[in-house]
């Protein structure tokens, strides 16, 4: 394994936006002492061909050349695939001194079980060998793929970092928790992430990650009518239980983008506060509730897997400047809205990394502009 120890910190991430100082002013934004760039690259699609993989490490490269430093992945992504493939491309970035390991905020999350390269055969008696080697019981991995438990969540980690070539991973996120409200009760599940968060602190403490959070697809996306629903407050609640103030939970993340718009519309979210000592409860959606909690939000799926090509509306063109392509535009929205840090979006090739990059060229279009034209 490659010996990278370090992490990404305030003077790395600042070094790195300095070198871009012909992007927007807004394109690199602070958050815990970190620089991220607004667009972050995603490796969750596509499938298992060495042309595949050869594009995922130079698009890791050329996002990393062109101005990006957040960089996201998964150990179950393309069955450890695009872990690995991350890995090269780092290996590659520094040492070819493009760019330093502190100046690069590297992501990825833990909760599903990974198979190595290709799906075995006899999948359950994989589950079960998983669940022998770390003393599980049937119960705690749900569905027979998905799993809380610290000592396999820490399993994860390791495996993570040794695919990545890293000492630490800088945000590492629970990935899917709700998939585990499917099968249990909420009372069960509140305690399933208690013991998470718990051990997650640990794995700060050890150095082996610095922040992490919950990447979810419908956990903050749909109400509190539905059995999925994650309500923020509890959330954070639980964390500071669990690490005090200076607790690491910092981290949401979620699909965002023109079709998906959710986080900005529904009002889904508890948050009271105290006006001239009387306690209101307001709900608020999930960007506003974000905020308020100090809670660094990341949009997944940034053009939607694809969905919202040929399908930017003429009215959002202008109205956003006017772009060369849907994709351009559409990432100039992600980028322009309020409370959003950075929106993630899959690139597999170069091409793709130069066209949806050219979105950090303008700055967004301010917070009355934008809720303007949302109500549009």
């Amino acid at each position: 394994m490659t010996d990278y120890n370090t992490f990404a910190t305030q003077s790395g991430t600042l070094r790195y936006s300095q070198r871009f100082s012909h992007l927007a002013s807004d394109y690199f934004r602070a958050r815990y002492g970190l620089y991220m760039s607004s667009i972050g690259i995603g490796t969750y699609q596509r499938g298992s061909a060495p042309a595949i993989s050869t594009g995922y490490v130079e698009s890791i490269v050329a996002a990393v050349a062109g101005g990006c430093n957040v960089l996201d992945t998964a150990i179950n992504y393309r069955h450890m695939r695009s872990e690995r493939e991350m890995g090269a491309a780092l290996a590659r970035i520094i040492a070819s001194g493009l760019a330093q390991r502190d100046e690069l905020i590297v992501c990825s999350k833990g909760g599903f079980l990974a198979f190595d390269g290709v799906p075995p055969l006899d999948r359950l008696g994989y589950v079960q060998q998983k669940l022998e080697e770390l003393d599980l019981t049937p119960l705690e991995m749900v569905g027979g793929v998905h799993c809380l438990a610290p000592a396999f969540l820490s399993q994860q980690i390791g495996i993570s970092l040794a695919n990545l070539g890293l000492k630490t991973i800088d945000v590492y996120y629970l990935h899917n928790p709700e998939t585990q409200l499917q099968y249990v009760t909420p009372d069960e599940f509140r305690a399933r992430l208690r013991a998470a968060f718990e051990r997650l602190e640990q794995e700060v403490a050890d150095g082996r990650i610095r922040f992490y959070g919950i990447a979810t697809w419908d956990g903050l996306r749909v109400g509190k009518q539905d059995r999925r629903y994650l309500p923020l407050y509890q959330l954070v609640e639980m964390a500071r239980q669990v690490g005090g103030e200076k607790h690491r939970f910092r981290f949401l993340q979620f699909p965002y983008n023109l079709g998906m718009l959710e986080a900005v519309t529904d009002n889904t979210q508890p948050f009271e506060r105290e006006v001239e000592g009387k306690r209101q409860r307001l709900l608020l959606p999930l960007l506003a509730a974000a905020r308020q909690y100090a809670l660094v939000a990341v949009g997944s799926a940034g053009l939607m897997q694809g969905n919202v090509l040929d399908n930017v509306p003429d009215e959002v063109m202008e109205a956003l400047g006017g772009w060369a392509s849907d994709a351009q535009a559409a990432l100039h929205f992600n980028r322009s809205t309020p409370a959003l840090t950075t929106s993630l979006v899959g690139m597999s090739t170069p091409a793709h990394v130069g066209e949806n990059l050219a979105a950090a060229g303008r700055a967004g279009i301010g917070d009355a502009a934008f809720w303007e034209l949302l109500k549009a």
